[in-house]
């Protein structure tokens, strides 16, 4: 689960975008239990990416704690069986995805029972009570606006989580975290934090933050999770602050206390190469760097790299 916007990203560009995401995701007692929830459906439909809703097969017992189970692996010949359904579906991904949700999603959660239950007794692993998994699929079973009600409560509490706890390495320099919440024509409510805020007059900055402790410029990974969110930021018709409309203005800031001069990527070609000589960057960190820069004036955000 690791970095899963970078592989979200990563396929942004192909004619048809695929992405698998477990029905539930049971570790163990001794671990998380997770659920899908609606607002991933609703981002994924908003990106036009297909989803193939999947449940874990097989897996192995972590050896670390008594009742946690680890290695999960998908029914490999479902998800392939609908990766072929996906590449002769002419609708849009939009569709598919409420159509799985429809329909694949029921008979899916008597498979994840089925299935833990076959783990559990391999492994000999206790996992979660299967009563959550029934009201899980009761929500299900009621009608669609229920579940997106039930997810959002979740994703809302998963945010208001994130909005108390502030990262060590997030010094922030402006406002203190901001939750935010986006809505679109799909009926998706995404519950976010964004790591900053500065308002100048009518503008509304929302500033996603990356940070390296070690290295000039955060990983690939974080950058890409980033630019996840500036797709969503650069797409926003407008922003509401206590009642008032403001323009809302991404950034995308990289800080590394081994940047000694600050640039952004509407600074000027003599700027950039003078950031590029100063911080000694080599061939492949400068073409990243001018790329990324060369995305964020396209797609109207800035890209800010400054000592932090």
């Amino acid at each position: 689960r690791s970095y899963p916007y970078e592989r979200v990203y990563n396929t942004l560009k192909s004619t048809k975008k695929v992405t698998v995401i477990p029905v539930i995701k049971d570790e163990g007692f001794d671990g998380d239990r997770d659920f899908i929830q609606w607002d991933t459906v609703s981002m994924m439909s908003l990106l036009d990416v297909y989803i193939i809703l999947a449940y874990y097969c097989d897996a192995e017992k972590n050896a670390r704690y008594t009742n946690k189970i680890t290695n999960q692996i998908f029914d490999n010949q479902y998800v392939l069986s609908k990766i072929q359904e996906i590449s002769t579906y002419h609708s849009s991904a939009l569709h598919w995805n409420l159509r799985e949700l429809n329909e694949s999603l029921p008979i899916l959660i008597q498979k994840v029972k089925h299935s833990y239950a076959q783990i559990s007794k391999k492994t000999n692993v206790k996992m979660h009570n299967e009563k959550g998994i029934d009201d899980f699929a009761k929500v299900l079973a009621d009608n669609i606006k229920e579940f997106m009600d039930f997810s959002r409560a979740k994703a809302q509490k998963a945010q208001s989580r994130e909005f108390s706890t502030i990262q060590p390495k997030e010094k922030l320099e402006n406002l203190a975290k901001a939750k935010i919440v986006i809505k679109n024509y799909l009926g998706g409510q995404y519950f976010l934090t964004v790591d900053e805020v500065k308002i100048e007059q009518e503008k509304l900055y929302l500033i996603e933050r990356k940070h390296s402790k070690t290295s000039l410029l955060p990983s690939q990974s974080d950058i890409k999770d980033g630019l996840l969110k500036m797709i969503l930021y650069t797409n926003l018709k407008y922003a509401k602050l206590h009642g008032s409309i403001k323009i809302p203005a991404p950034i995308l800031l990289l800080t590394s206390p081994k940047i000694k001069y600050e640039i952004n990527s509407n600074d000027n070609l003599e700027a950039f190469e003078f950031f590029c000589s100063a911080h000694q960057l080599n061939t492949w960190q400068k073409n990243f760097l001018k790329t990324l820069f060369n995305e964020a004036q396209v797609n109207k955000f800035i890209v800010t790299l400054r000592q932090g």
